[in-house]
């Protein structure tokens, strides 16, 4: 069966999720800027809420290329939030000339351990992610998460078929802007799992003036929608498994 994974910001997410019928969530904070590391506290509080976590290890928004500070910060993030309960961690990390940075790579999942590991959507913005799904394989990463290269894994549903062709010895798992009338296609590609933020916006409530806080929209935050994690995992349900 194909997996569902649901990308949550909170403990709350994390049981909607579960009741949902997720198989697991990936726990991030900042969802509006690709996501960050959450605290340990959060970790904590989505894994009491019962599904399995995988924690993004992100230290700041922005590109793929780290230096050795943010690549030793990252390093002790792994440790940490899988001493805080998590499964399993999300981690990417790209060179200058847009291929994997194995070095970075290979340090986290040294220290994740026995831990799964997957890479993230910094493969979407390497000079091809065809090969580095190869690469992430021999690395022997748990999966990958993808789009295929793509602004959707809808739109790059044949590269996401093209990379689980060329890299067998590991998941494949689409994930970016897919939504439920992708699903189909999706599985038909050849994918172990899909990922959705099953996300939907909320305004916050002023009693004062909306003064502005920071350069981001502060006046909204996205919850996880429970209509939208039951129609994913029904339609994974119905969805008939590649050839």
């Amino acid at each position: 069966m194909t997996a569902l994974e649901i990308a949550v910001t909170s403990a709350a997410g994390a049981r909607v999720a579960l009741a949902g019928g997720a198989d697991r969530v990936e726990l991030c904070v900042a969802l509006e800027l690709g996501g960050v590391t959450p605290s340990q506290a959060l970790i904590e509080a989505a894994v009491a809420a019962g599904p399995p976590v995988h924690v993004l290890v992100r230290c700041r928004p922005g590109d793929f290329r780290y230096d050795a500070d943010e690549v030793a910060l990252m390093t002790a993030e792994v440790r940490t939030v899988l001493a805080a309960g998590a499964t399993g961690v999300v981690v990417g990390a790209l060179t200058e000339a847009g291929a994997l940075d194995t070095e970075a790579i290979r340090r986290w999942a040294d220290a994740a351990g026995t831990a799964g590991v997957t890479l993230h959507r910094a493969i979407d913005r390497s000079a091809d992610p065809v090969a580095a799904a190869t690469v992430a394989a021999e690395l022997g990463l748990t999966r990958i998460l993808t789009s295929g290269g793509a602004a959707t894994a809808g739109a790059g549903v044949n590269a996401i078929a093209r990379m689980a062709a060329a890299a067998p010895g590991i998941q494949l798992m689409a994930g970016g802007g897919v939504r439920i009338a992708d699903i189909p296609a999706l599985v038909a590609a050849g994918v172990a799992a899909v990922h959705l933020s099953a996300k939907r916006a909320t305004r916050a409530r002023h009693a004062g003036p909306a003064v502005p806080l920071g350069s981001a929209d502060d006046d909204t935050h996205f919850v996880t929608d429970p209509a939208v994690v039951a129609a994913a995992r029904t339609a994974l349900d119905a969805a008939p498994l590649a050839g």
